[in-house]
């Protein structure tokens, strides 16, 4: 799972912005201003049931990351946490 949405910063980040593209999810925000330092992103890649292939994008490590436990939840209260 990716680390962001227990981030401070989840709804500023520039990282957690481009996860969110790939995935094809609504942006918490459209202008994002913050830039994490260092963060890792984990791609993985796998098969589907119909045979095609698809893609998995974590950020699993960050050296901005900022332990606020349940951000992306009160951002989005609701909603389903992304897997």
């Amino acid at each position: 799972m990716c680390i962001c949405v227990n981030c401070r910063w989840v709804d500023r980040c520039q990282a957690y912005h481009a996860v969110e593209r790939q995935h094809g999810a609504p942006h918490l925000t459209a202008s994002p201003d913050f830039e994490p330092e260092s963060p890792r992103i984990h791609v993985s890649v796998m098969d589907l049931p119909c045979g095609g292939a698809g893609v998995e994008w974590d950020v699993r490590a960050c050296g901005s990351f900022a332990l606020e436990a349940g951000r992306w939840q009160r951002l989005r209260p609701g909603e389903r946490l992304p897997a």
